[in-house]
């Protein structure tokens, strides 16, 4: 008998060993890619680093960042999920191995003639094992091993995401700060104006008109300027979001946009640089383990065979229980490949769940392209509409200037002073918004690489 046992293990080790042969083997995507980017013309020496927002040379930025990756309630949450995903790949691989299970037991019986009670005592410990002849555990955990590893990636996807919502969230705040001060200011010049024209309307110098298109216009900046405040307390909250919680006395607001250099980057910036995103890495997890999942599935309609031994007693005395064990040995064999239909309908629906978990990884790659690509271009046009929208501004300042000497002087309509007065502020405004720009376009440029925030 105990030979008997042996062979059947052995039998059992053997046919596992095929279960290699059954299992599909992975073979990446073919991808067509650049070498490099058309507008990577636009970067310098240097080369990307890995705590990349400290490029931008702002210390109080620095401290925001770090602040929200230890309170955000998102990142949190995400480290849970990965958590999860590595307990899940535990069980799966425990699967694999014998499971040991115990007993134990008492009855009590007595004669209905009213003869003497009689107890009786059990104990049973069983070891079961599901011989994984074809892999079709092993690749069940093979594919929660897979999920585990892309969960890891999410974890690093979602601090990506973090630290680019705190950059912006920052900027957008400085850029309303900024452009809540410029507007105050054009409420002051208006009111400035107004009150020229009523002296002058009231000394008979000019007309009413010129009153009521003074004070039109001041109107009109105050209705812009109350706006202005509400999108400035929007912005703060969403800011206050970020942090989960109240933000610390010490630090500080932005008050203005930084005018520090943009992060330098490298001369040339190899497509694969993409490998760098935590996204595109995860999809790729996801992809292999689908096609795991799909062996599972396909490999679960394989003729299954389980093992069952068990040692066990049982005595009318407590303890005799242990001291005579009978061993025992039991084996089941199932055979679901008889559902023909339903095997074949499964494993076509694993395989289309494959194809397009292949079809979803290379568009996501492709969008990534089409993102670096994007933000290159942007980065490259917002650098030099800068020195334009900077050199027209210095030409409105001095428009209005001389708007303001030809008008105190009558060589001009109000009007015509209060149109410059509008341009100077439309320039001001409009360099503000191109600096906002071309910090989110850096900004987006080192996310679509991958921003190596780890």
């Amino acid at each position: 008998m105990r030979n008997h046992h042996l062979s059947v293990f052995a039998g059992c080790l053997l046919l596992s060993a095929c279960a290699s042969l059954v299992r599909t083997e992975y073979t990446p995507p073919v991808m067509d890619l650049p070498a490099n980017w058309q507008n990577a013309d636009v970067a310098i020496a240097g080369h990307v680093e890995d705590a990349w927002w400290q490029a931008f040379q702002d210390p109080r930025l620095d401290d925001y960042v770090a602040l929200a990756l230890a309170r955000n309630t998102d990142l949190a949450s995400a480290a849970v999920s990965l958590r999860r995903a590595r307990l899940n790949a535990g069980l799966a691989d425990d699967a694999l191995r014998p499971q040991p299970g115990a007993s134990a037991g008492q009855s009590v019986s007595r004669n209905l003639d009213g003869g003497g009670i009689s107890r009786s005592y059990s104990a049973t410990v069983t070891l079961s094992w599901e011989a994984d002849f074809w892999g079709k555990l092993a690749s069940a955990r093979d594919a929660a091993e897979w999920e585990a590893r892309a969960s890891a990636e999410d974890l690093e996807n979602t601090r990506l995401t973090l630290i680019g919502d705190t950059a912006r969230a920052y900027w957008q705040l400085g850029y309303l700060n900024q452009r809540v001060v410029l507007s105050a200011q054009s409420v002051g010049y208006l009111e400035t104006t107004r009150d020229l024209a009523q002296r002058r309307h009231a000394a008979g110098a000019v007309s009413r008109l010129d009153l009521l298109q003074a004070e039109q216009s001041l109107a009109t900046q105050l209705a812009s300027h109350a706006q202005l405040l509400q999108q400035r307390e929007e912005a703060r909250t969403s800011f206050r979001l970020l942090f989960s919680g109240a933000l610390p006395a010490a630090l500080e607001e932005p008050q203005v946009l930084p005018e520090s250099d943009l992060p330098t980057l490298p001369a040339e910036l190899p497509a694969s640089l993409l490998q760098r995103r935590p996204d595109l890495r995860a999809a790729e997890l996801r992809l292999r383990g689908t096609l795991a999942s799909g062996d599972e599935t396909r490999l679960s309609y394989y003729p299954g065979f389980s093992l069952t031994g068990s040692l066990g007693s049982s005595s009318d005395r407590l303890r005799d229980v242990l001291s005579n064990p009978v061993g025992a040995l039991a084996g089941e064999l199932t055979l679901p490949f008889l559902r023909v239909r339903e095997m074949q309908l499964k494993t076509d629906v694993a395989r289309a769940d494959y194809e397009l978990a292949e079809l979803a990884f290379r568009k996501s790659l492709y969008a990534a392209l089409g993102d670096v690509e994007n933000a290159l271009s942007a980065r490259s046009q917002y650098v030099l509409s800068h020195r334009l929208l900077a050199r027209s501004l210095v030409l409105a300042r001095e428009v209005e200037r001389i708007s303001e000497l030809r008008y105190r002087a009558g060589a001009i309509e109000m009007q015509d002073w209060l149109d410059a007065q509008e341009k100077r502020r439309s320039a001001e405004v409009s360099l503000a918004e191109n600096r906002f720009n071309l910090l989110d376009a850096q900004l987006t440029l080192n996310l679509a690489l991958g921003g190596a925030a780890r």
